[in-house]
């Protein structure tokens, strides 16, 4: 099954994605320029392999809903969300607002 959403931070706008998944969920918080995911991204190939995209992203690992995505520290970021100050540990929802307010 898959749940998509809207969702306010801060009276901003974001899209919540869950795709229910055998034994797992596979979640995503999205906004215009860039997302939060769970554990599932790879973080390390958005940085290497398409480092020229400069995706804004961040990861967090063992969380199994969007309120935890939200709340949880990212375990890594992608190069490009390091140039918005978007920094390992930054909690999901402070990463979506900083995201938001970027000027890609």
């Amino acid at each position: 099954m898959i749940d998509v959403q809207p969702l306010v931070i801060e009276g901003e706008q974001f899209l919540a994605i869950t795709l229910k998944l055998p034994k797992t969920n596979f979640m995503a918080v999205t906004c215009d320029h860039g997302y939060i995911m769970c554990g599932a991204l790879d973080v390390a190939l958005l940085n290497e392999k398409l480092k020229e995209r400069e995706i804004i992203a961040g990861r967090a690992v063992g969380v199994r809903t969007i309120e935890q995505l939200l709340d949880a520290p990212l375990e890594s970021v992608t190069f490009k969300c390091e140039e918005l100050g978007i920094k390992k540990g930054t909690k999901g929802k402070d990463a979506l607002l900083l995201m938001k307010q970027a000027e890609v």
